[in-house]
């Protein structure tokens, strides 16, 4: 899997472009900034887009997903907990629905915490997870707005993320990309979430 990273906004939120080389398939996860920059990285590179992946409904995350969904003709996809806060036309989805990347599975994975709706798509053939808000390098997602929750964000750290492997690269809505071995070293809320 190929990944093109683009970090805007005040937040430095990061969207993703996702594709196979020398293939025509792609997806765009989170393009919460800057349309014109997927939307160019698309056409240059004579790719079809064939959905847009939100990992939740934060501006910073769907700020500029109306306009890269038109540009590119593909539908916009959230999950059902999170359909109702998104302002633009979307798809709702569920928990273990899989994006086909040519042959490369794309699994949606709910981790509600931050959000209700929150997800992180997981590709054990890459050994890659887009994880937008849930987990970072070095903390975890806020868990204090308003339909963010402290005890599904641990669900979600216990049940879920902690059995990924460490040799799973994590990349996350904010920051660096990095193993999961580095979130189990350097990751304090991770750890305090475990005890």
């Amino acid at each position: 899997m190929e990944i093109k990273t683009f970090t805007g906004g005040v937040l430095k939120s990061n969207g993703y472009i996702i594709y196979k080389k020398g293939k025509k398939t792609c997806y765009i996860i989170d393009p919460g900034y800057k349309a014109n920059k997927f939307i160019d990285f698309v056409q240059k590179n004579d790719l079809c887009c064939k959905g847009i992946l939100l990992t939740h409904h934060h501006y910073d995350h769907v700020g500029a997903a109306g306009k890269t969904a038109r540009e590119t003709d593909c539908p916009v996809f959230i999950h059902r907990q999170d359909i109702d806060k998104y302002k633009n036309e979307a798809v709702p989805m569920e928990d273990g629905e899989i994006f086909l990347l040519d042959e490369e599975e794309i699994r949606v994975i709910h981790t509600p915490g931050h959000t209700h709706g929150g997800v992180c798509y997981y590709s054990e053939k890459s050994k890659t997870v887009f994880t937008g808000d849930t987990v970072f390098n070095v903390d975890l997602g806020r868990t204090d707005l308003s339909d963010g929750s402290e005890k599904e964000m641990q669900d979600s750290i216990r049940n879920i993320i902690s059995l990924w492997g460490n040799d799973m690269i994590i990349y996350p809505g904010h920051g660096d990309a990095c193993t999961m071995k580095y979130v189990r070293k350097n990751n304090k809320e991770f750890k305090e979430t475990l005890k």
